[in-house]
């Protein structure tokens, strides 16, 4: 049951930072309230996917559930680059650059209950240690101001409450396993990568998943449908709206207002956050607030305080945006069955994810079995890429290849670059009069080096797992299409040349906390953030008590 105000805390944003921030608050009994602008998605109604047109159907949009973002610098493309251009089979180049700048795709995300942790795949990652410490090591970037040892307790708590499943081998990142759940079974796909990772050197796991293996929490197992990206509608994926939200709300002490964009941080001279004021379907609202967790995302985070000029003394809001870099390359494989069953990036290869690992590259990268989550699923994205003709040909064609796909992705770590950074739109603004925010982001030569390796490396695997034609290929390289963005209020001991401290908190406003992917120093060598987020939301709220 929510409770009304006041509240002891107000946290702004209900995805993968703010929903585990309230959580572990209302868990030591406080009462808060989640101003959340987006909507409250109903899983067994809007993620439909027993219907006949599921394939056709991604994660669905509901009216708030995207902020609007514009974009300005995303650099330009080299035609000597362009091996690195996304194409396919049947539709040859996918975007086309008349202009020779990237395709502004989009950033991907969603507002609502649980953020973007409804449409993610629900790999569950720790950052690499050695990540933490870019500056020191290798003369880039910037340091983490704790170590791994400060989050790894952490780690612990979300992995036990979110229901994690996987079996890496013990090392620096998994001291313990114990408390993780039987790691899923491998697909066909997966276990042909394995085979051909042997022959190069490359080790393979099954990944660290949020998706159950045994049901837990009233929560069945995953059914291994491979739709996590579209909505998971049974609720073995562990987003942030079955997971820490519900917990939350399951203590009496949290209450929820979707719809709710909040515009203005009113600040005192006593270097507080007195209180949040803004629009609820329309109607002005202003709530007062003890302590303040921001949590709106790496982009509108910064946004909100850049357009209310607070806690921005080391001019560095907005500065250092990092996404991460992607790369996909498919074939098919005569003779394999069943490639589009299974669970999304189940397997993943960890070899080149430190730091230095990538030769002549500073940043890391992993690898991970992606044919689910690249949507080749079913006969219509099959015959919509990479299978071409027509007429009897082509039906012929495709009861030949269809479930023999085998795609295998990279992701790679950006380095901070002055040219990438969120900024103020100067002419378009939103319903609410506010500017919205504008994403530059541009790839640097080390950009350009790692994703070249990763698109080697890609093609290697496929043709020695037994790929004779790679039918499509998509990457950075000409669109921005970013699932993970870091680093525009990053974290650090110097409130010269950072945002907030170690824990969160603001260097300039005592009562306000950060806790999303923008107070990370820096990407991690491909790891999925989500994890890391929620460990260190928890980790604020703990401190924030004590």
């Amino acid at each position: 049951m929510a409770v009304d105000g006041p509240y002891d805390a107000v946290v702004i944003g209900a995805g993968a930072g703010g929903a585990a921030a309230a959580w572990r608050l209302c868990g030591h009994g406080l009462r808060v309230l989640i101003l959340e602008a987006g909507p409250r998605f109903d899983p067994s109604v809007d993620y439909p996917l027993t219907n006949s047109d599921w394939e056709r159907q991604l994660f669905p949009t509901k009216p708030g559930s995207q902020a609007a973002v514009s974009y300005g610098d995303l650099g330009t493309l080299d035609a000597n680059d362009a091996d690195l251009a996304s194409w396919n089979t049947v539709s040859g180049r996918v975007f086309d650059n008349p202009n020779r700048v990237p395709s502004a795709a989009g950033y991907s995300h969603v507002q609502g209950v649980g953020g973007s942790t409804l449409h993610y795949v629900g790999e569950a990652h720790r950052l690499n240690p050695d990540s933490l410490r870019l500056a020191t090591d290798h003369g880039v970037g910037s340091d983490w101001p704790l170590g791994f040892a400060d989050i790894e307790p952490f780690y612990v708590v979300c992995e036990t409450e979110i229901g994690v499943a996987g079996a890496p081998p013990k090392g620096p990142r998994w001291p313990s396993t114990d408390h993780l759940q039987p790691a899923h079974p491998l697909s066909t796909s997966a276990r042909a990568l394995d085979e051909a990772g042997g022959r190069l050197g490359m080790a393979w796991e099954p990944n660290t998943r949020a998706a159950l293996s045994a049901p837990k929490d009233g929560r069945p197992n995953c059914n291994y449908c491979g739709n996590c990206g579209r909505g998971c509608p049974l609720g073995d994926k562990g987003s942030a709206d079955v997971t820490f939200i519900r917990k939350a709300e399951a203590t009496g002490r949290l209450t929820i207002w979707t719809g709710a964009q909040v515009t203005k941080l009113i600040a005192g001279s006593d270097r507080r956050i007195s209180a949040v004021s803004g629009l609820r379907d329309g109607l002005a609202f202003e709530v007062e607030t003890p302590v303040l967790v921001l949590a709106a995302g790496a982009v509108q985070t910064p946004r909100l305080l850049l357009a209310n000029d607070v806690a921005n003394s080391s001019g560095q809001v907005g500065r250092n945006f990092m996404e991460t870099l992607g790369w996909t390359s498919t074939g098919l494989r005569a003779g394999l069955a069943n490639t589009h069953k299974g669970l999304p990036a189940d397997a993943v290869s960890w070899t080149f994810n430190s730091p230095g690992s990538v030769p002549g590259v500073v940043g890391g990268c992993r690898f991970t079995a992606s044919t689910q989550e690249t949507g080749l699923l079913g006969p219509v994205a099959y015959g919509s890429r990479i299978v071409d003709g027509y007429g009897a040909a082509f039906k012929a064609q495709m009861r030949r290849d269809f479930g023999s796909a085998i795609s295998v992705s990279g992701t790679g770590e950006t380095i901070p670059d002055a040219r990438s950074f969120v900024a103020l739109d100067p002419t378009q603004v939103d319903a609410a009069g506010v500017p919205v925010a504008q994403i530059n982001s541009v790839l640097t030569d080390h950009s350009l080096a790692l994703l070249r390796f990763m698109a080697s490396q890609c093609r290697a695997l496929l043709a020695k797992a037994g790929v004779e034609e790679i039918r499509e290929e998509f990457g950075s390289w000409d669109s921005f299409t970013a699932t993970h963005a870091f680093g525009t209020c990053r974290m650090g001991s110097d409130p010269a040349t950072s945002v907030v401290d170690g824990f969160g908190r603001s260097h300039d406003i005592e009562n306000l906390y950060i806790a999303d992917a923008s107070v990370f120093p820096s990407t991690g060598g491909g790891e999925a953030p989500a994890l890391t987020i929620q460990a260190l939301a928890i980790r604020l709220a703990d401190q924030l008590v004590a």
